[in-house]
């Protein structure tokens, strides 16, 4: 029973990825978060705001299976597909974290210091979310997608732009993580 509980080895997820992009490269199809919140956005209405959302969505809306199947997929993960047990943190990262001020890091999934309703509705946690969400969003829509749009779909496509929108998600984490972080926390 065990063995069911640990995380799936790439080379048993990593097939599975392929599998699905051959499929979606054969049916002409793309794969991305980003665009499945843009056709949700276009049902909810945001057409009559932004041209950027005056578009068919009807002709998108098999990309919601996405939306349903992150939804489906991280309840059957969390509710029966995990022990419960702490996270493989390195070391170095623990440390890292305690001296940033997260007290149990590693002993849940989302940290307390960020996720608590307290933490997260204070001035500072809302501030957080705004300017993240900002980012996150500016980001998305200046790279033309989203990280696994340009990860998965364009790399697999081998889109020079997919491969420079990468590179720079990475180097934004590197600069968040290691010098945006420690002046946030």
């Amino acid at each position: 029973m065990d063995n069911i509980l640990q995380p799936w080895p790439w080379y048993v997820s990593g097939p599975l990825i392929a599998l699905v992009m051959v499929f979606l490269i054969y049916f002409g199809k793309t794969f991305g978060m980003s665009s499945n919140l843009r056709t949700l956005c276009s049902i909810g209405g945001a057409g009559k705001y932004s041209d950027f959302f005056r578009f068919d969505w009807k002709a998108q809306k098999w990309n919601l299976t996405v939306v349903l199947g992150a939804i489906i997929g991280g309840f059957i993960a969390v509710n029966f597909l995990s022990d419960g047990s702490a996270i493989d943190l390195n070391p170095q990262t623990i440390i890292d974290l305690e001296k940033l001020g997260f007290e149990n890091a590693g002993s849940t999934l989302l940290p307390a210091e960020i996720y608590d309703w307290s933490n997260a509705l204070s001035f500072k946690g809302l501030a957080i979310l705004v300017v993240a969400g900002f980012l996150v969003g500016f980001g998305t829509r200046y790279a033309g997608g989203c990280t696994s749009g340009h990860a998965i779909t364009g790399l697999s496509n081998l889109q020079l732009p997919s491969l420079i929108a990468v590179v720079g998600f990475f180097v934004g984490g590197l600069i968040m993580t290691h010098l945006l972080l420690p002046l946030i926390f």
